[in-house]
């Protein structure tokens, strides 16, 4: 008797839980629907830069900084850039100063080491954090999407894949023409 009281209250108390379950899962469902075309950037000149413009194409976004020892990745940014852009790569780079103070400056400074000394013609965001409690919204997201690949350095790069979810991770010393980034960028078009 008391065996099937206790299965019988084991059930009873299942079937109680499983709403809360159930709930818990539908809000976990919720949470993996947003979508990199949630967020925004201010833009290093004003104006926004609203991901959802971009919807249904790839994203590149990558942290950068003008006093690193990565910072002449910016030509293989830029000549990545311009061998996709017209096929719809969206790039995006944001000057943080998380990672060893390398970018002290403010946009005079940014847009001399960026656009002039490096040629770099994609858009770049307002300086930003991107890691802590005060990260870019748009980092934290991609951190809930990729907990164990996130910025360690300057210069690390997110893919956002045409489902604005996060496809590829490059780190750091990942130079951006190498073929692993080259073929994860083309396979958001299908390949070349």
């Amino acid at each position: 008797m008391h065996t099937d009281r206790r299965r019988l209250l084991g059930l009873l108390a299942g079937s109680l839980a499983a709403p809360k379950l159930g709930q818990a899962a539908a809000a976990d469902a919720t949470m993996n629907r947003i979508t990199a075309y949630a967020f925004s950037f201010d833009g290093l000149q004003g104006g926004p830069i609203r991901l959802s413009d971009f919807a249904g194409k790839p994203i590149l976004v990558v942290n950068t900084a003008s006093l690193c020892g990565y910072t002449p990745q910016y030509a293989g940014l830029e000549q990545l850039y311009k061998r996709f852009h017209d096929r719809g790569l969206v790039m995006i780079g944001v000057p943080s100063n998380d990672f060893g103070g390398q970018e002290p400056g403010g946009v005079t400074d940014i847009v001399a080491t960026a656009n002039h000394q490096y040629g770099v013609t994609f858009p770049l965001a307002a300086k930003a954090d991107v890691v802590g409690p005060n990260a870019h919204p748009f980092y934290k997201w991609a951190a809930s999407e990729r907990p164990l690949e996130t910025p360690k350095w300057n210069f690390h790069k997110y893919l956002v894949g045409r489902d604005g979810h996060v496809a590829a991770v490059f780190a750091t010393q990942v130079e951006p023409m190498e073929a692993r980034v080259v073929d994860a960028v083309a396979k958001e078009f299908g390949r070349e």
